[in-house]
């Protein structure tokens, strides 16, 4: 048996503000929502991918969620990352600094990170190798 990678779960306060951001940022759009009495969750794609991010708003929550001292992210490609980051520049999405990771001589990838409201971690890489 094989598994299908089909959705990452993260938890944002806003709503209205987190579905702004990934549709700004990345194109994702929402497929899907469940709402329940307490909690809400939000399914964001798009045509590159059947892969889904699922916003959970916990309903009442006030503040922001502890993300602790793991390290962990949601990653995309994209085809021109400049051309992104000029873009995510220009949206005021202030992306960190592009880095041209090689640290035995050999690119393994060029990226950036920008921080979504709630403070999640996403590297966007360019497409090539392995990124595809």
């Amino acid at each position: 048996m094989t598994a299908k990678a089909i959705h990452s779960c993260i938890r944002v306060l806003d709503e209205e503000r987190s579905v702004r951001f990934y549709q700004e940022a990345f194109g994702l759009m929402v497929a899907d929502k469940l709402d329940f009495p307490d909690f809400a969750l939000i399914y964001m794609s798009n045509p590159e991918s059947a892969f889904e991010l699922e916003l959970t708003v916990n309903k009442g929550t006030v503040e922001p969620y502890d993300l602790g001292n793991g390290y962990g992210h949601f990653a995309v490609s994209v085809a021109d990352l400049e051309a992104e980051h000029a873009r995510l520049t220009e949206a005021g999405l202030a992306p960190g600094k592009i880095v041209d990771f090689a640290p035995a001589g050999t690119r393994v990838a060029k990226f950036f990170f920008i921080t979504d409201p709630d403070g999640y971690k996403i590297e966007v890489i360019q497409r090539g190798g392995r990124f595809l």
